[in-house]
């Protein structure tokens, strides 16, 4: 047994890269969690009209108070502006309008309920409403829009990664690349080789959650399914481009927590413009980011293609540049 564990001590030291990710990538991990969401000092914006002067008063401090001198169409403004509640009263009550349910909308209401008690502690009820509120009563319709991107990136990203890594291993890359076959036809097969499978992955995914699981669409299916078809193609990429550094499947598992995981902050689990240190910034480098906001915008809010274009634009230009990273990477394959 002393022998069997002084080999496995002896490969790890050997392996440097399986060694630093065994021990840094949980610090990595931990550091991304701290940053995103240690500082829970969120100030919400809230646009106030028609309250009396001593509520908007209370409100101030426990919110950020834009004053409204008429009172404007909920679903337009909360859109066009970065509010996250819109409030005024009448007889019924107090009415409070809110964009969707996340923690954005949370610390708003948290404010609101906060002043009314230190105020008018017997007030009449508050009114809550939500402009994208989903059908469903579970996390999954709220979030999945987030699952659905998240799941199907993953399994595209291992299967594609291992398969290069097999294709690297097996030699039957260097042997196609002794022919006079180019770079670019190379890395084009085999992205559109595997994109192919994955696009039938993303389909399946799609019909069985909207049809079987009943998941809530607001929008387009078909446009759903491009979307994720668009990720599926990011994914195929990122999964080829991470196995070059890769020396066997278990590596490529390895580097998981490093390419996979930090993305997942991105994908609209926590809203992005709540990210402090300004680190919400770095979701624009994430595949995740454009497709599962494009996602969320035709399944919870119902938009289409003129709305959800700029983020169909970032996933395009996503995979062109990792097909191009692709390309130059696999000059240590050939000499020219």
């Amino acid at each position: 047994m002393l022998s069997i564990i002084k080999r496995i001590l002896g490969q790890m030291k050997n392996d440097k890269r399986s060694l630093g990710l065994l021990l840094f990538a949980p610090l990595l991990i931990l550091t991304l969690l701290f940053f995103i969401l240690g500082d829970s000092n969120y100030i919400p914006q809230i646009a106030v009209y028609d309250m009396n002067e001593k509520f908007v008063a209370e409100l101030e401090n426990h919110a950020t108070v834009i004053l409204e001198t008429e009172k404007p169409e909920a679903a337009d403004y909360l859109e066009a502006n970065d509010v996250d509640a819109l409030i005024w009263a009448d007889s019924a009550g107090t009415h409070i309008e809110l964009l969707e349910k996340n923690s954005k909308s949370v610390a708003a209401l948290e404010a609101i309920q906060d002043t009314t008690q230190a105020l008018q502690p017997t007030q009449n009820e508050l009114i809550v409403d939500y402009v994208y509120e989903t059908a469903g009563d579970n996390q999954l319709d709220s979030l999945s829009y987030v699952f659905l991107g998240v799941i199907s990136f993953f399994f595209v990203f291992i299967l594609s990664g291992m398969s290069f890594v097999r294709e690297r291993f097996g030699q039957t890359l260097e042997r196609m690349l002794m022919t006079p076959i180019r770079r670019v036809d190379v890395i084009g097969g085999y992205t559109l080789g595997y994109g192919l499978l994955a696009a039938v992955q993303s389909v399946v995914i799609i019909l069985y959650a909207v049809y079987v699981l009943q998941l809530q669409v607001e929008g387009s299916v078909a446009l759903c399914t491009f979307v994720m078809i668009l990720m599926a193609f990011s994914a195929v990429s990122v999964g080829a481009l991470v196995s070059i550094f890769a020396n066997n499947e278990l590596q490529l598992v390895q580097f998981i927590p490093v390419i996979i995981i930090p993305q997942i902050f991105f994908s609209g689990l926590i809203p992005i413009d709540t990210i402090p240190f300004g680190m919400g910034n770095l979701c624009y480098l994430t595949p995740i980011y454009y497709g599962c906001t494009a996602l969320e915008m035709i399944m919870i809010q119902g938009k289409g293609v003129v709305e959800i274009w700029p983020w169909l634009a970032g996933s395009v230009v996503f995979i062109g540049v990792l097909f191009l990273a692709n390309v130059t990477a696999l000059k240590k394959y050939r000499r020219l």
